[in-house]
């Protein structure tokens, strides 16, 4: 059948992804290369870093031929680019840079970020884009730009978010879409559109911006030149999608009544809402909201550390003879062997302090229940405790926040392959936990609302029933119980640290 393949551009914090999926839901073809920051050249500070367009687009270029070579490329119905949200860049017309993209992971914008409430309230904040001040706010990176580069946004033409910047080497044509805008703090969340009062805290306006685009709508064309580089046959089309979280639900088959937990570096918790809510609750407790993928629906969310943490536990206790990517099975065979409650050992995952549920309490990473005889599997099983404890506390803030009865836990991203992870959960939560056999929820979805947009489906929910997935379900243990009691523990930490972290 032609035209029936969608080629999806994931580019994530670690690894750059090139797939092809067809309308079944089937991966045909993949290719991945690691991704990292880079040192910005010529910077005022050793430390700043950015993404570094060339590379990472050469290697994405790269993999798409390989994919491109495994599949009949006539049946390449169009190609979509799906990515982390917050980052992007000023652009002139022609795609060049006027700035680098700052990256998420690094802290120019903290001192903004702390002022930030002596020139607007963080709560009036919220109530208007559904986010709280985090230091990698995108809105903080313009305000920033403004004070220290202004020259790079006057010579710029428009801003756009990396999903945009990738879609424009393939098409040429500029876009966003509010799933990437969203994570911006600097949309009216209600209205699906720009605040005016929040753009002009960088002295911009929404001129600045390129016209809206839906996920599902087509940008462009695949021009000669990103054809040659990629092996994608000139024309076909680009169709928007964006900010990955959102799509996630749609390729994992969310269901009513779930909430969808997506784990990889970073763990976001989302529902699917018809209204947009913001409450005081909400946001003392933390909770962002984003633009669903369809219009209409918003995402309430709580954006918390995931497995970056068990990665720097596997760098700091696992890894200091050279391991490598088998030390995961090792460690997870070893936390096996440990009791719940890890030897006494606790492990606060708040390792970006002003995200997740221990954000109002400026708690960070903090490992306690240290003795000379404590091993590193406890430690780990430690983390797994401590990130499911978070987990749960994030339901409970949903839950509250908005009245909805939340009956099962729909994991997504790489922390679903975890067998024991995904058991610790269930028992933590005393929720079913479902996984699918594909894991790709969020490639799956960007290709579900690519091939909808090259005309293969009418609807998303057409679409949506067309993927084939088989589910594996983690019930509750015996030891629920036992975890009950070690998560009310948990829940006391952090108020009794505010004080050691506040001074």
């Amino acid at each position: 059948m032609a035209g029936d393949v969608a080629v999806v551009f994931d580019c994530g914090a670690t690894n750059l992804r090139v797939m092809a999926v067809d309308s079944r839901g089937q991966i045909l073809a993949s290719a991945s290369r690691r991704n990292t920051t880079a040192l910005q050249p010529q910077a005022a500070n050793d430390e700043w870093r950015i993404w570094d367009l060339e590379e990472i687009w050469g290697k994405l270029a790269t993999g798409c031929q390989e994919v491109c070579q495994q599949v009949d490329t006539s049946r390449i119905a169009a190609v979509t680019v799906t990515t982390f949200g917050a980052d992007g860049a000023p652009v002139r017309f022609d795609g060049t840079l006027t700035y680098p993209i700052i990256s998420w992971q690094e802290a120019r914008t903290q001192q903004l970020a702390a002022t930030l409430a002596d020139v607007i309230d963080p709560w009036e904040i919220f109530a208007e884009t559904g986010y709280q001040v985090i230091y990698f706010n995108t809105l903080l990176r313009l305000m920033w730009l403004r004070q220290n580069a202004s020259e790079a946004l006057e010579r710029a033409d428009c801003w756009l978010m990396m999903p945009g910047i990738l879609s424009m080497k393939l098409c040429g044509e500029l876009s966003i879409d509010p799933t990437a805008a969203s994570t911006m703090m600097a949309m009216n969340m209600k209205a699906r559109t720009w605040s005016a009062k929040m753009l002009a805290l960088a002295e911009l306006d929404e001129s600045f911006f390129p016209e809206w685009v839906e996920p599902g709508e087509v940008i462009g064309a695949v021009h000669g030149q990103a054809a040659e580089q990629t092996g994608l046959p000139m024309g076909t089309p680009v169709v928007a999608t964006g900010h990955d979280t959102q799509f996630a639900p749609y390729g994992s088959g969310m269901q009513p009544g779930e909430v969808l937990l997506s784990s990889g570096t970073w763990e976001i918790l989302l529902l699917r809402v018809d209204e947009f809510t913001p409450t005081r609750f909400g946001f003392e407790e933390g909770l962002l909201f984003e633009c669903d993928a369809l219009p209409n629906l918003w995402n309430p969310q709580l954006l918390m550390m995931g497995s970056g943490v068990l990665e720097w536990i596997r760098q700091k206790l696992f890894s200091a003879a050279g391991g490598g990517a088998d030390d995961y099975e090792e460690m997870i065979a070893a936390a096996r062997r440990v009791e719940p409650g890890a030897g006494g050992v606790s492990l606060i995952p708040s390792f970006v302090v002003d995200t997740g549920p221990t954000s109002k309490y400026n708690t960070r990473g903090t490992i306690l229940g240290l003795t000379m005889n404590t091993t590193a599997p406890q430690i780990y099983r430690a983390g797994l405790e401590g990130l499911c404890f978070q987990m749960r506390w994030a339901l409970e803030i949903l839950q509250e926040a908005t009245g909805f009865p939340i009956e099962a836990i729909r994991v997504v991203g790489g922390g679903a392959r975890n067998d024991l992870w995904n058991q610790i959960r269930a028992d933590v939560s005393g929720l079913p936990v479902v996984t699918t056999t594909q894991q790709e929820a969020t490639v799956l979805g960007a290709a579900l609302f690519a091939l909808m947009g090259a005309g293969q489906f009418d609807s998303i929910d057409q679409a949506v029933a067309s993927f084939q997935r088989t589910e594996t379900v983690y019930e509750p243990s015996e030891i629920a119980e036992e975890y009950t009691s070690l998560y009310e523990q948990y829940r006391k930490i952090p108020p009794i640290l505010e004080d050691y972290y506040t001074q």
